[in-house]
């Protein structure tokens, strides 16, 4: 993990998640792109639940991901995987 960039974060992570495991709900904006759609599917468990909604003029993707977690590092982990995958939007 890079220095600081998702101190804080972690900080509300703990404060906010009180035990695991724990169901927590990531979210991503994506230009409407199929690679782009798979690079970020593949992050998460097959038992996933991963939902898509298109904007209006179709460009873009939301991509809204529930997924059980085990660990305050897991989710970071997560995170810092989508980061590296170009023209992904972390909200």
């Amino acid at each position: 993990m890079a220095n600081g960039i998702y101190d804080e974060l972690r900080k509300k992570l703990e404060e906010s998640i009180s035990s695991f495991p724990y169901v927590y709900m990531f979210k991503f904006i994506i230009k409407a792109d199929n690679k782009t759609l798979a690079l970020v599917e593949v992050l998460f468990e097959d038992d996933a639940d991963i939902l898509q909604k298109e904007s209006a003029k179709g460009n873009y993707i939301s991509i809204t991901v529930k997924q059980v977690v085990m660990s305050v590092d897991e989710i970071i982990s997560i995170y810092e995987k989508a980061a590296e995958i170009k023209g992904v939007m972390t909200l």
